[in-house]
C-alpha cells in the first residue's frame, strides 16, 4: 500500500522500491506504532476531528493490530512500504474507510520520530538493566577478592600495588558514568515529536500535552521543523553506546592479558572460553575479544549517523531513514554483550597468590620517597635518591628490596634499618587510606558507597 500514489502515476521501479522500503527493518517499530496511532485517535476525537464511534473503531481495529503483531500472526504484504503504512493498510481491512480517517493531521515525519522515542525509552530501560547486572557483578567480584593485591600499571610496567577489589571497582565508576549518561539519553526521548505534521504543525485543534501525557512524555517539542529533524536523541544513544563499548573494551583487554600463561593472574571458567580446532592445549578468550572488536563496531555506528546528519538541508530528507539501523544494531549488540560479560566476571578465578608473587619490589619505591620525606627531605630529593637506589640495585644484579642497608645509608643518610618495613605490601596498601585510595578501609568505604549507587 502506497500513501503518495496520488501524485504519481507510474509504477516505481522495484529496485528503486527495494532501496526506499524500510519495512525490513522498522517493523520491530510495530508495537508503539500501534501504540502511537492509538493515541493520535483519541487526540483527534477530543479535537473533535472524529466521532466518538469513529475513535472507538479505530482503537478497536488498532488492539487488534497490536494482538497480532504480539502472537506473531500479523501478515505483511509486499506492497508493505514501511511499519507505517502496514499498519494503517491493516486497519483499513478490518475497519473499512474509517480507518483511512487516522492519518489526519498526521506525518510520517512526526509519526516515525514519535515511534523512535517510544521505542528508544523502552530499550533505554533494558539497557539500563543489563548494565546494573555488570556493576552488581563488580561490586560481588571486589566483596570477594578483597585481601587479594594486584600490581597496579602505567605504561604498562609495573607501578604501585593495588587491591584487586580496587581494580574491579575502577571500572565499575566508569559503567556508573554510563550509566549517568544513559538517563540524559531518556530524557532527550522525552519530547513528544507528534502533532508537528511533516513540517509546519498540524492545523487541527489537537491538544499536543494532553498526547504528550497519554503517551508518557515530559512534554511536547516546541517547535515543528526542529522535531521533525531532530535526530540528536539517535546520536547521544549512539555515543553512549560507543563509550560504553570503549569502557568494555579496556576491561576485557585487561582480562585477556591477565588470562595468558605469561601473566596467569585469572581462569576464565570453560562457559566463556572456546578452544582450538587445531591446538588440544587452547583455551581462548573468544567473548572478551567480540568485546574488544564490538567496540570499534559501536564507534563506527556513531561516525556513521553523524556523517548522514551533517549535511541535512531541510526539516526532513529521507537521508533519515538511515538512522534506525545503527541504533537497532548497537541496541542488541550491547543486550548481548552485557550479560555475558557479567557471567563471565562472577565465574573466573583469580590466583590470588601467583598475583602477588609477581609484584617486583621496586613498585614500592614511591613508598621509599614518602619514607624520606616523613624525615623532613624534599619530595624532590626523596625521588632522586631513591632512583639512585633503583639504579644501584640494578647494578649489583638485586632487587630493590635486597640492597644492603649500606648501600641505601651511602645514598642518603636518612635511610635507617627501619626501612625495610616499607617493602611489605599490606603496609604500603594500608598508607594509601585517603577518600578513594587502595587501602583496604577505603575500599571498603567505597564498596559501600557503590552498593548505594547500585539501589538508586
Amino acid at each position: 500500500m502506497k500513501l503518495w500514489t496520488g501524485r504519481l502515476s507510474g509504477k516505481m521501479d522495484p529496485t528503486a522500491a527495494r532501496l526506499n522500503n524500510s519495512l525490513a527493518f522498522d517493523q520491530r517499530l510495530a508495537q508503539v506504532d500501534v501504540q502511537g496511532s492509538i493515541a493520535w485517535a483519541r487526540g483527534l476525537g477530543r479535537a473533535g476531528v472524529l466521532a466518538e464511534v469513529e475513535v472507538n473503531a479505530i482503537v478497536q481495529g488498532l488492539e487488534f493490530i497490536l494482538a497480532e503483531f504480539n502472537q506473531g500472526t500479523f501478515v505483511f504484504q509486499e506492497s508493505d512500504e514501511d511499519i507505517h503504512t502496514a499498519v494503517e493498510r491493516r486497519l483499513i481491512e478490518l475497519s473499512g474507510t474509517v480507518g483511512g480517517k487516522l492519518h489526519t493531521g498526521r506525518s510520517r515525519n512526526d509519526q516515525v520520530a514519535t515511534d523512535f522515542c517510544l521505542w528508544l525509552r523502552e530499550t533505554v530501560f533494558d539497557l539500563e538493566k543489563a548494565l546494573v547486572g555488570l556493576q552488581v557483578a563488580l561490586v560481588e567480584r571486589a566483596k570477594q577478592d578483597l585481601g587479594v593485591i594486584l600490581p597496579g600499571y602505567t605504561h604498562f610496567q609495573q607501578a604501585q600495588p593495588v587491591l584487586l577489589s580496587h581494580w574491579w571497582l575502577s571500572h565499575f565508576w566508569a559503567l556508573q558514568r554510563d550509566r549517568e549518561r544513559l538517563r540524559s539519553v531518556l530524557k532527550a526521548v522525552s519530547v513528544l515529536p507528534l502533532g508537528s505534521g511533516a513540517l509546519a504543525g498540524t492545523s487541527f485543534p489537537i491538544d499536543r500535552f494532553a498526547l504528550a501525557a497519554d503517551l508518557g512524555f515530559a512534554e511536547p517539542s516546541p517547535n515543528s521543523l526542529d522535531a521533525v529533524a531532530n535526530r540528536d536523541y539517535a546520536a547521544e544513544f549512539l555515543f553512549w553506546a560507543a563509550l560504553l563499548g570503549v569502557h568494555l573494551s579496556r576491561l576485557a583487554e585487561a582480562l585477556i592479558l591477565y588470562s595468558t600463561s605469561e601473566f596467569g593472574f585469572i581462569s576464565l571458567a570453560d562457559e566463556y572460553s572456546t578452544g582450538s580446532s587445531l591446538m588440544p592445549q587452547k583455551k581462548n578468550p573468544d567473548p572478551l575479544e567480540l568485546a574488544r572488536a564490538r567496540s570499534g563496531v559501536l564507534t563506527g555506528k556513531l561516525t556513521g549517523l553523524l556523517a548522514t546528519l551533517k549535511g541535512l538541508p531541510s526539516a526532513y530528507d529521507k537521508d533519515l531513514q538511515e538512522d534506525k539501523l545503527p541504533v537497532f544494531e548497537a541496541s542488541d549488540s550491547l543486550a548481548l554483550l552485557l550479560p555475558v560479560m557479567s557471567g563471565l566476571i562472577a565465574t573466573l578465578t583469580v590466583r590470588g597468590d601467583w598475583m602477588r608473587s609477581t609484584i617486583n619490589p621496586q613498585v614500592l619505591a614511591t613508598d621509599l620517597a614518602d619514607y624520606l620525606v616523613k624525615r623532613d627531605v624534599p619530595f624532590r630529593q626523596a625521588h632522586h635518591a631513591v632512583g639512585q637506589a633503583a639504579r644501584r640495585a640494578d647494578e649489583l644484579n638485586v632487587t630493590l628490596s635486597a640492597l644492603p642497608l649500606v648501600e641505601w645509608q651511602t645514598i642518603h643518610p636518612a635511610f635507617t634499618e627501619d626501612l625495610f618495613k616499607v617493602f611489605d605490601l599490606e603496609y604500603s596498601i594500608a598508607q594509601r587510606n585517603a577518600w578513594g585510595g587502595t587501602a583496604p578501609a577505603a575500599v571498603k568505604e567505597q564498596l559501600e558507597l557503590a552498593k548505594r549507587v547500585l539501589g538508586e
